[in-house]
C-alpha cells in the first residue's frame, strides 16, 4: 500500500491531534504550551490534560510527533516538561487532513451553507 492511500485511510483526525500537529508545525512545544496555543486558535477546542498527554503519547507512537531532543535555555533546568516536534510524517498528515477539511468547506460552499470565498 503507497504512504498516499495509508494516509487518507487514516483520516480524519482527531480533532486533539489536528490542533496538536497545528501547534507543533509552528515550532517544538512542551504540552502546555500546546494546550496554550490551541485556546488562542480555539477556545472550545482545548482539551482537558488527561486527554492532551493520552493523545501526545499515542502520536508519539503513530510517530506523527517525537520528542524534541533540545530545550529552549529558559526551561534547561526544568526536566519536567518534555518538549515536542512534529515528524516529516505528521506534517504530511495534517497536510491531508488539512485539504480534506478544505474539500469539505467547499463542498459547504456549493451547497450554499457558507457564504462564498471574497478575495
Amino acid at each position: 500500500m503507497d504512504r498516499d492511500r495509508r494516509e487518507r485511510e487514516s483520516l480524519p483526525l482527531r480533532r486533539v491531534e489536528f490542533h496538536i500537529l497545528l501547534s507543533l508545525a509552528a515550532g517544538e512545544r512542551h504540552g502546555y504550551g500546546i494546550i496554550q496555543d490551541i485556546e488562542a486558535r480555539d477556545e472550545k477546542a482545548v482539551p482537558d490534560v488527561g486527554t492532551m498527554y493520552r493523545a501526545l503519547a499515542r502520536m508519539v507512537e503513530n510517530r506523527l510527533i517525537e520528542a524534541a531532543a533540545r530545550r529552549p535555555a529558559a526551561d534547561a533546568g526544568d526536566e519536567r516538561r518534555n518538549y515536542y516536534r512534529i515528524t516529516d510524517a505528521g506534517r504530511r498528515m495534517a497536510r491531508a487532513e488539512a485539504r480534506r477539511l478544505e474539500a469539505l468547506t467547499r463542498a459547504a460552499r456549493i451547497g450554499g451553507l457558507l457564504a462564498k470565498a471574497t478575495k
